[in-house]
This record gives C-alpha cells, sequence and structure tokens, in this order.
C-alpha cells in the first residue's frame, strides 16, 4: 500500500463545539480525575475542563468526512484501516470552560517516511466565538506498514518537546490500574470513536493482540498524576504537554507513569516523563510538559 504527501496545505473546518458541564465532567469521569475543579460548580468561576479534553473538542474535526476534507475521503479502507494515532502535541493558551462555544480550523502539515509507516501530522487551531486562541493541536497519525512514495515534507513546521536521556532514574514512580471497562467508558463518554478501542474482532484483524486502550486516555491519566503531583492540582498551570504513542495498553492491566526529568526554565517548569505498559515496554515515550510557574 502506498500514499504520498501532496495533501499538505490542505485546510479544513470542524463543525463548531458547543461545551457543556455535561460533557466536561464526563471527560474528567472517564479518566478517573476526581480534581474539583473538574466537579464543584459551587465554585467561584464554576468548573472547568482537564486538559486533555481539548481532543474531544477536535476529534469531530479529524474524524468527520466534509467535503472539504477530500483527503480521508480519498484514502482506501485498506489504507485507513492502518492508522493509529503516533504523536501528540497540545499548547494550551486558556482553559477550556462550560459555556464555550469553540471553532476548530485544521491543516495538514506534515508527512515523514518512517521505517514503520507514514507519519501524518495535522495542525488544529482552535478559538472561541470571538476569535480568542483556546489551545493548538499537533495531532500525528501512523498510517502502519503502508509506503510514503515521496520523501515527505512540512516536518519543519512542527514543534519539538526538549529531549532528555531516556534512562535517567525516575524522580517518581506511580502504578495505575487500567479498569478492563475503561476503554469503553472513555468511548462513551469522550464520543471518540475507533473500534481499535471497543471491538476485538476489529483490532485482531488489523494485527493487534486485543482491544487497546485510547492513547489520549493513557495521556490524560499521565497529565493527571503530574498535575497532581507537580502542580497543586491546577491545570490552569499547564501550559503545553506532549508525547508519543510507542507500544499498546490493554484494558485489564496496570501501567506505570514515571517522572524522567525536571528543570526550572524561565519559561516554566519543563517535565519528563514515560508510561510503562503490563510488559514493561515503554507505552508513551518522550514525554513533555511545560508548567507555568507558581
Amino acid at each position: 500500500m502506498e500514499m504520498d504527501s501532496s495533501f499538505v496545505g490542505l485546510a479544513f473546518s470542524g463543525p463548531d463545539f458547543e461545551v457543556t458541564w455535561r460533557k466536561t465532567m464526563n471527560y474528567a469521569a472517564a479518566t478517573g480525575d476526581n480534581n474539583p475543579r473538574y466537579f464543584d460548580d459551587t465554585r467561584k468561576g464554576g468548573v472547568m475542563a482537564p486538559p486533555m479534553f481539548a481532543v474531544a473538542v477536535t476529534w469531530p474535526a479529524i474524524d468527520n468526512a466534509n467535503p472539504e476534507n477530500r483527503v480521508r475521503r480519498s484514502l482506501s479502507p485498506e489504507i485507513a484501516k492502518t492508522s493509529v494515532h503516533a504523536t501528540e502535541h497540545l499548547i494550551f493558551h486558556r482553559p477550556i470552560r462550560p459555556g464555550d462555544r469553540l471553532k476548530v480550523r485544521g491543516e495538514f502539515v506534515a508527512v515523514r517516511p518512517t521505517s514503520a509507516g507514514v507519519h501524518s501530522i495535522t495542525r488544529l487551531n482552535v478559538t472561541n466565538e470571538n476569535g480568542e486562541a483556546v489551545f493548538t493541536e499537533y495531532n500525528g497519525t501512523m498510517f502502519r506498514t503502508v509506503r510514503c512514495k515521496d520523501s515527505g515534507q512540512g516536518m519543519d513546521k512542527i514543534p519539538v518537546s526538549p529531549g532528555w536521556d531516556p534512562s535517567e532514574k525516575p524522580i517518581w514512580d506511580v502504578e495505575l490500574p487500567v479498569a478492563p471497562e475503561m476503554a469503553h467508558l472513555y468511548d462513551g463518554c469522550t464520543d471518540i470513536v475507533f473500534p481499535i478501542h471497543t471491538s476485538r474482532a476489529f483490532a485482531l484483524d488489523v494485527g493487534l493482540p486485543d482491544i487497546i486502550l485510547q492513547g489520549t486516555c493513557t495521556l490524560a491519566l499521565a497529565a493527571r498524576e503530574m498535575l497532581d503531583r507537580e502542580a497543586d492540582s491546577d491545570p490552569e498551570r499547564m501550559k503545553e504537554l506532549a508525547c508519543r504513542f510507542t507500544r499498546p495498553v490493554i484494558p485489564g492491566t496496570r501501567i506505570r507513569v514515571q517522572l524522567t526529568h525536571k528543570e526550572r526554565t524561565e519559561k516554566g517548569v519543563y517535565l519528563g516523563f514515560r508510561v510503562l505498559n503490563a510488559k514493561h515496554e515503554i507505552a508513551l515515550s518522550t514525554g513533555f510538559v511545560r508548567m507555568a510557574l507558581p
């Protein structure tokens, strides 16, 4: 199977996204995050969304087969079935709150051939109804075993996370259970729907060992631990979050979230992290968080 990078530069839009307290609370509940900032609507200023709720906002645009999104409509079913979420990079400009009506504008910005397949990256700019920036997402998809017919393009437009020695001894290490039903709860509470997470038959058919936990769910668990342990559970301090999804997490097992690096800079506190799956494989690698200084 083959594809090329000719679609880089193609822009598209998603439907407006109306943020409600039910959607933001459901996201927090699906990821086991009981932070009162997400649930206590008696708080001054009301509730806000967990930072990772951003991916629920952009999913309809990524998944939507609108007339502008010619790339997705032109992909063969065989190629489409090979896609997995490979990388994620979020830049937060301000918190998402119930009552926001968000606009999503996307652009295919990069394609990179790799030994594993074709890495395609989409940039999504999200604003409120007044045009104020809320967050920017760089969402990377890997088309596994697909060959790129050209050398790719656009990687100079992608933000680069700081790199640290992956062998650094963890500063802290926490083990977390992944409930057998967690992928289905996340699917139902976020409307982020893809059958490798809920259909065992589909997952096996595309070469996976079982249904796998959504990468963004695993990342949300890690983000929760970073906030609780390094930012006094204050989601407004999280300004940037990124990782690479490298190995699957199987529901009904356990993961380990490890903080591997911490440094204070003039731009904030930089944190490096990784997540191990039950086989002690690195499920999330090159994890990066930038926290605002307290």
